[in-house]
């Protein structure tokens, strides 16, 4: 996967924040007792991914990629588009940087840990965690509005844009 591919990742997103801008604020922040707990901490987990393993442990742009969780109940869908204009900043600049040396590992502690210990990743592979990581979420997005009485608009990269609507 590389830039081509990301694109339709982000169109993905950009359908689901969309959906996500629409639904009521309380629908919104809603705790359903699974995942990150709420749709929007949800996103805001999802972005976090991206800026940690990406922005700070492959780019050391940040040693405080993590939203500070104080912070997460005054976060809206507007700065969620910003934490995700972010993500996708690093994305770029990961896949120019390191364009010849995707599969290179990177050997050092995690930035935002208080641990010394060593872990070795490598671009790539934090790169499709990421992405990968962002639909599993999606997924309980998805399952969220569901038992909150919304219909969801499809999010599959092979799946074709349309409204959402709310039941």
């Amino acid at each position: 996967m590389e830039r081509k591919e990301y694109e339709w990742v982000k169109e993905n997103r950009e359908v689901l924040l969309d959906f996500c801008s629409k639904m009521d604020p309380k629908d919104f922040t809603c705790e359903m007792g699974f995942g990150w707990q709420s749709v929007r901490d949800t996103l805001v987990h999802i972005a976090n991914c991206y800026h940690g393993w990406l922005g700070s442990f492959v780019l050391l742009k940040t040693k405080e990629p993590i939203t500070p969780g104080e912070n997460i109940p005054t976060i809206g869908i507007e700065e969620i588009r910003t934490l995700f204009e972010q993500a996708d900043a690093y994305v770029y600049e990961v896949l120019e940087a390191f364009s010849q040396r995707m599969d290179e590992s990177i050997v050092q502690p995690i930035p935002w840990r208080e641990s010394t210990e060593e872990i070795s990743m490598t671009p790539r592979k934090l790169f499709m965690h990421t992405v990968t990581h962002e639909y599993h979420h999606k997924g309980q997005i998805m399952a969220m509005a569901r038992q909150l009485g919304y219909e969801p608009p499809n999010t599959d990269v092979l799946g074709t844009r349309r409204e959402s609507r709310f039941r």
